[in-house]
């Protein structure tokens, strides 16, 4: 039997757990003094109230690999094959830091997302249609879809990724200019601007005309996701495309571990494309 675990980069939620047939692998967002596990024990409130009333940038690490070595073993030593999915290996060490763990483990496959989020989620889904096959067969599945992955997201400012690390300052510079909103997504495991556009429609209109230029593939979900709030995510909604709206099944509300970079009121759609994404 394959068990599958992910880490909550992926803004899977302990209640989705079920649903994507996963264990989850809390990262450890630290506000202040206190640390908590993302998405199990901090308060959307808490969390708030420190990023923006306080204006203090929380700081994430790594998460119980003492845990989740006893998790994986048990797994493991019960017969099963295991896949562990993490967050990019360009934004955190969690990947690298698994994968020596797991390094001499036949039965244990770590794959690097390459991205976070929605695009996580996806990945989950893939792996979730092809349980059935070898370890080998589902890492190059997960490879051949990870190109075809596009995260397309509308933050309010730069200001929290460049403060986290997540954005150079000549990207954070760029994006930053009067009335461009720029557009984030992954290329290369790393967080970039996808698009420069003046004024927010413009910025959402692009985003809802990216799923014909990718020629969004039905046989996935759109993932809608936002921090805080949803008012201009819905609004994105509302401008795509009919014959897609009924793939935006999910509205994922991103955990703290992700949020805090790219900080409140940012929103944007995820989906997979048809054509592969150029990474040149």
């Amino acid at each position: 039997m394959l068990k599958v675990f992910v880490d909550s980069g992926s803004s899977i939620k302990p209640d989705e757990a079920q649903k994507y047939d996963v264990k989850l692998i809390p990262l450890n967002v630290i506000l202040g003094e206190k640390e908590y596990k993302d998405g199990v024990d901090l308060d959307y409130d808490v969390f708030y109230d420190f990023l923006i009333k306080e204006k203090k940038f929380p700081k994430t690490s790594l998460p119980d690999l003492v845990e989740l070595e006893k998790q994986v073993t048990e797994c493991t030593n019960a017969g099963d094959d295991v896949v562990i999915v993490t967050i990019s290996s360009k934004i955190s060490s969690t990947c690298d830091s698994i994968k020596k763990m797991f390094e001499k483990n036949p039965k244990v496959r770590v794959i690097d997302s390459q991205m976070a989020v929605g695009g996580m989620r996806l990945i989950v889904d893939e792996i979730n249609r092809c349980r059935d096959k070898s370890l080998d067969e589902i890492e190059a599945r997960v490879n051949d879809l990870i190109p075809r992955i596009y995260i397309m997201a509308i933050p309010e400012t730069l200001e929290y990724l460049h403060r986290g690390g997540r954005l150079t300052g000549i990207g954070y510079m760029i994006g930053s200019l009067l009335k461009i909103k720029p557009i984030i997504g992954f290329k290369d495991g790393k967080v970039t601007v996808h698009a420069k556009k003046i004024g927010l429609k413009s910025s959402m209109t692009t985003i809802a005309k990216a799923l014909d230029i990718a020629e969004c593939d039905p046989n996935y979900d759109i993932i809608a996701s936002y921090t805080y709030n949803k008012k201009n995510l819905d609004d994105l909604v509302a401008m795509v495309d009919k014959k897609y709206q009924p793939q935006v099944r999910v509205y994922d509300d991103l955990d703290p571990a992700i949020a805090c970079h790219w900080g409140p009121n940012a929103f944007g759609l995820i989906f997979v494309g048809k054509k592969v994404e150029d990474k040149k």
